[in-house]
């Protein structure tokens, strides 16, 4: 989906980042563009019916918009991710206890992460959104190894309890996806072809 028409003159706006994560952060500054950091207020309980591509994509857009207030004359970038296996979705498991269960659970499977991407340009009111979907497929996984892993790694705040970009690579069979970035949190091939769409020369 995307809403962006016509070609616009570069223009020097403020870039907002509409999330907290530091995981979303620090990838942002890999495109060396000065931006501030919003908390965005949304609901993420997923619509009855609602697809879970469909509900990144609302959910990244919602954070976007969350923020358009209190800068209207900003570029605002929102992002979210769902984790699925079939009907069941995976979220944070915020605990020791639930990261345990849900790798024991995930061991062996083929997981798929939706990363939804919206850049909001808040004075024109465009949008341009976007996922792009992840295909990871986690080993098959003994106690004593999640065990051992968790004991190594915090990975309470990642949705499927493995951070690919530490440790937890070594928990997966395969990982396939268009942009690496994407799994982490923020797709920068997407935003970048987003952000060149607004103006924003990059590199």
């Amino acid at each position: 989906m995307n809403s962006l028409t016509g070609s616009p003159q570069p223009q020097k706006l403020r870039l907002i980042l509409a999330s907290t994560s530091t995981f979303r952060r620090e990838l942002l500054t890999r495109l060396q563009i000065p931006f501030g950091v919003a908390s965005p207020l949304a609901d993420e309980t997923p619509l009855p019916d609602e697809t879970p591509a469909l509900t990144a994509e609302r959910l990244a857009m919602n954070k976007a918009q969350a923020v358009a207030d209190q800068f209207p004359d900003a570029l605002i970038i929102g992002s979210d991710q769902v984790a699925c296996w079939g009907d069941e979705r995976f979220g944070k498991p915020g605990n020791r206890q639930n990261a345990s269960a849900q790798l024991r659970f995930l061991s062996g499977k083929e997981i798929t992460f939706h990363t939804g991407l919206c850049l909001l340009n808040a004075a024109a009111g465009r949008r341009q959104v976007s996922c792009v979907p992840t295909l990871v497929r986690f080993r098959d996984l003994s106690e004593r190894e999640i065990e051992r892993y968790l004991d190594r790694e915090d990975a309470l705040n990642c949705a499927g309890s493995a951070k690919s970009e530490g440790l937890g690579i070594a928990l997966l069979e395969y990982l396939r996806c268009d942009d690496p970035t994407a799994l982490i949190g923020l797709p920068l091939i997407a935003l970048s072809r987003m952000l060149r769409a607004e103006g924003v020369p990059l590199p």
